[in-house]
């Protein structure tokens, strides 16, 4: 028999003084069997940091042709594509196809600056991709935050992240490396 997804209920608060988004939602997001709780926080830190009224999450792990999050327009065009990990050229490359706007939130251990000197050269040829590289240390520290229920303070000033739960905070200062 199939694992189910484990269903996570997220109340988020976001002070994005950046882009000037102050906004406070409740968002449900299915943890696939397969995804650990750092991939998980990931995907709601790239949720919170790409906010816009029509984001949406997508089938993820379980649909290889759809990102993580998307920005759909009403004639159904990929607005927005958000994706995470170190995916291959070709998924990037498909990606920057289909959406007007691509952004990559990189994050693992010791993988993503082999992972860009292999691939910088080909993914600097598409202008509409952004590629951000996420701490280590610091999604590891969000990993400690999942919860079923997670209630999530999410603070953006001069492109520094402040992620907050009831017991714990978590800096992190992502690097833009596209």
């Amino acid at each position: 028999m199939a694992l189910k997804s484990t269903i996570i209920k997220t109340q988020l608060s976001l002070s994005d003084m950046d882009r000037h988004i102050y906004q406070t939602c409740s968002v449900t997001v299915a943890q696939h069997p397969s995804e650990n709780e750092q991939r998980l926080m990931v995907r709601l830190l790239a949720y919170a940091l790409q906010y816009q009224e029509q984001l949406e999450f997508t089938k993820g792990l379980c649909a290889d042709d759809e990102p993580e999050i998307w920005v759909k327009n009403y004639s159904d065009e990929i607005e927005l594509w958000v994706d995470l990990g170190l995916p291959d050229e070709k998924r990037v490359k498909k990606a920057c196809n289909k959406a007007k706007q691509v952004v990559l939130y990189t994050y693992g251990e010791n993988t993503q600056t082999l992972w860009w000197q292999k691939n910088q050269a080909k993914l600097n040829g598409f202008d509409n991709l952004s590629v951000i590289s996420l701490p280590y240390s610091a999604t590891q520290q969000l990993a400690a935050m999942a919860a079923r229920s997670i209630s999530l303070t999410v603070t953006v000033q001069d492109k520094e992240i402040w992620i907050s739960d009831e017991q714990r905070s978590v800096h992190l200062i992502p690097e833009q490396l596209k």
